[in-house]
């Protein structure tokens, strides 16, 4: 595995062309700089992937996208599915923007209870939960302009409807209150949600994924501050000897160790209810420029037991002016996250995931 490291990024190109359905990797491209293995976006903008959930089969991969430019602008959410975390097929946009603004960052899960009651047992909802961002509002510099919002598909992600109640978090007077995480979390029987607020994170608990409670926050004087905190997570790690505790994930923007954005993360205890730090050190998933806004994948087969990471592979320093046109920015590769104890304390090392051997 460790040859992939060293494979020249442009050493294999592949066409990705701007249809209902393709794959990535089906045939030569003349696009200069499209990479080979790294998701890329058919055409324009990309950024922070979203939604990332596993369902009968297939990885599905939202992102942040804007179809008409290839810089930022009005938030939707592309969409795409693998099978294996190599070859990806591109599907029609899933989510876009209504009267309550743009679909900025956000989760899917899998309501296999059925406990929303937006689909059944037997045809559980997708459910995804996001970010409204009303741009008149924040153009007017006001202060609650992003609240949380759900919507859900019955047909594996096909097709999306938006719950006629959104939002299901308003914004409680804080500018910067974004990107939720969800996940169901059967020691605790509840639905648990972080949501980044400005330089902290809330979390909150809901037994139907439409009422949620507040819970606690974390972060406020502890970890990195250099910038706003985004795209949260929170998980559950066994390390080499057997012990378990729990991840928290935190993206930054700026005041990364090489400048611009990068993700932190935090090793503790959760009760469901309270994040226990381990210890204060600042630890970084990458030291290197490129990799924000990273998150895991929700319901991995118990058979399968990963913990399957992807960010975005650029940084708000120059994510805009990446010189490529027709299409711009792309994903990590795909990394397995493992918890070693270590003599510095707990630590999340990457890597990649195994399906990648198929390119060698």
């Amino acid at each position: 595995m460790k040859s992939l490291f060293v494979i020249p990024l442009f050493a294999l190109l592949v066409s990705c062309q701007p249809k209902t359905s393709t794959k990535e990797h089906s045939e030569p491209s003349d696009k200069k700089f499209r990479p080979a293995y790294h998701f890329t976006p058919p055409t324009q903008w990309m950024n922070d992937p979203n939604g990332m959930v596993y369902y009968e089969g297939e990885y599905h991969l939202f992102y942040q996208h804007y179809p008409d430019s290839n810089v930022w602008g009005p938030m939707h959410w592309g969409h795409a599915v693998s099978t294996d975390l190599v070859s990806w097929e591109h599907l029609p946009i899933a989510l876009y923007p209504d009267e309550l603004g743009y679909i900025f960052s956000g989760s899917a899960v899998i309501d296999h209870e059925n406990t929303s009651g937006l689909g059944t047992i037997e045809n559980p909802p997708m459910v995804a939960i996001y970010t409204y961002h009303e741009p008149v509002g924040a153009k007017n510099k006001e202060i609650d302009y992003q609240t949380q919002g759900i919507a859900y598909s019955l047909d594996k992600g096909r097709t999306w409807t938006k719950y006629q109640e959104n939002p299901v978090i308003a914004n409680p007077g804080i500018r910067d209150f974004r990107d939720p995480k969800v996940s169901w979390m059967p020691e605790f029987e509840k639905w648990v949600m972080i949501l980044a607020v400005k330089d902290h994170v809330n979390i909150y608990s809901s037994a139907d994924l439409k009422t949620w409670t507040k819970e606690s926050e974390f972060g406020q004087e502890i970890g990195a501050h250099g910038g706003v905190w985004e795209c949260p997570d929170l998980f559950k790690l066994t390390d080499q000897n057997g012990a378990e505790k729990w991840v928290m994930l935190v993206s930054i923007n700026p005041g990364g160790p090489m400048g611009g954005s990068a993700t932190q993360y935090f090793t503790g205890d959760f009760d469901g209810t309270t994040f226990t730090l381990s210890d204060d050190e600042i630890r970084w998933i990458d030291h290197g420029a490129d990799n924000y806004a990273g998150v895991t994948w929700s319901n991995i087969p118990n058979e399968d037991g990963r913990r399957l990471f992807l960010g975005w592979m650029s940084n708000w320093q120059y994510a805009n002016i990446v010189p490529t046109y027709e299409w711009r920015s792309a994903m990590t590769i795909p990394r397995e996250l493992i918890l070693r104890d270590t003599k510095r304390g707990f630590e999340v090392h990457s890597k990649p995931v195994d399906e990648l051997v198929k390119l060698e």
